[in-house]
């Protein structure tokens, strides 16, 4: 840009000179003045000024090529910030609906956690009741022993009893006795179904072109034989209440990862969540009823993958809660 100013000045300054030679010329101190001035411009003043008024033209041709270029090249960066603002609107918009699904599962396995609970309290008070009846057994089988040969206790009396074996309450013992026979035949007629399982050692498990049906081929525990490795369906085998859970883990980056829970051929659950720099889980539970002869199963998304080795990354889980 200096080089073309420079020219110009030099240009008009010959332009001038030219001019005082039509009229009469120039003296003495005007030429060794456009000499001198020559001479830091770094130009060589020359008579035939056609030489020298190409090389501003394409001095000015240059800079405007380079306007333009820069133009189109702030052009085309405006174009890529638009489109990435774009792409982060999407993704933020997505990180929105995955983190209000997440608050919706965290609910329903609060709900779960505390079915869960009561059920277990529910179970405690049952075998506090059991014991009870036990030890009331105990107590009447001892009284009885000893009442041959000794007064009852106000507790014996309080219970019925009378002094003398000829009284003593025979139809109160064997009731109780009948009770604790039918607690103990309840339980031991409850069938007993629960699993635990892994996915695989083999690493990486997909993606697959199609949803996928996760068959958990390491058995920790398979109460009952419920579910089928070969398969990877759980069948109920009575009518009942029943727990499920399950976590799987993914190793890629920036990418979505879905896995769904079905009954039968009912889509029951779907869990996603999106990770930005791989290996990340995703896990949920609930609590279902189940007629017996139903199906219950973990299908994977297609186009997701899900990882597993010897640390037993990738689990599902499940129990009977209580039949119906």
């Amino acid at each position: 840009m200096r080089r073309a100013a420079a020219f110009l000045a030099l240009l008009l300054c010959l332009y001038w000179t030219g001019a005082q030679g039509e009229s009469g010329g120039l003296a003495g101190n005007d030429v060794t003045q456009i000499e001198i001035q020559s001479e830091i411009l770094g130009v060589k003043s020359t008579s035939d000024q056609t030489n020298i008024t190409p090389d501003i033209w394409a001095e000015l041709k240059e800079l405007r090529d380079m306007a333009i270029e820069h133009s189109v090249e702030l052009r085309n960066s405006k174009s890529k910030m638009e489109k990435l603002e774009q792409e982060n609107t999407a993704i933020q918009t997505r990180l929105t609906a995955s983190e209000s699904k997440n608050a919706v599962l965290e609910s329903k396995m609060t709900d779960s956690e505390n079915v869960v609970k009561e059920l277990q309290s529910e179970n405690t008070e049952l075998e506090s009741k059991i014991n009870a009846s036990e030890n009331v057994v105990k107590e009447l089988q001892r009284e009885n022993t000893e009442s041959r040969y000794f007064q009852y206790t106000p507790f014996q009396a309080s219970l019925g009893f009378h002094n003398g074996p000829q009284h003593l309450n025979i139809p109160r013992m064997n009731a109780s006795e009948n009770e604790v026979e039918e607690l103990k035949r309840q339980i031991a007629d409850r069938p007993k179904v629960a699993f635990s399982l892994g996915l695989t050692d083999s690493g990486t498990i997909g993606p697959f072109n199609t949803d996928t049906t996760l068959k958990f081929s390491k058995v920790f525990t398979n109460f009952g034989q419920a579910y089928s490795p070969t398969t990877g369906l759980f069948t109920a085998p009575v009518r009942g209440a029943y727990y499920f859970s399950f976590t799987l883990l993914d190793g890629r980056s920036n990418t979505w990862r879905d896995v769904f829970l079905y009954h039968n051929d009912k889509r029951v659950l779907w869990s996603q969540n999106y990770s930005a720099n791989g290996y990340e889980s995703v896990s949920n539970s609930l609590v279902v009823q189940l007629e017996k002869g139903d199906v219950f199963y973990l299908v994977l998304y297609a186009g997701d993958s899900v990882f597993d080795d010897t640390n037993d990354r990738t689990t599902f889980n499940g129990f009977l809660l209580f039949p119906l």
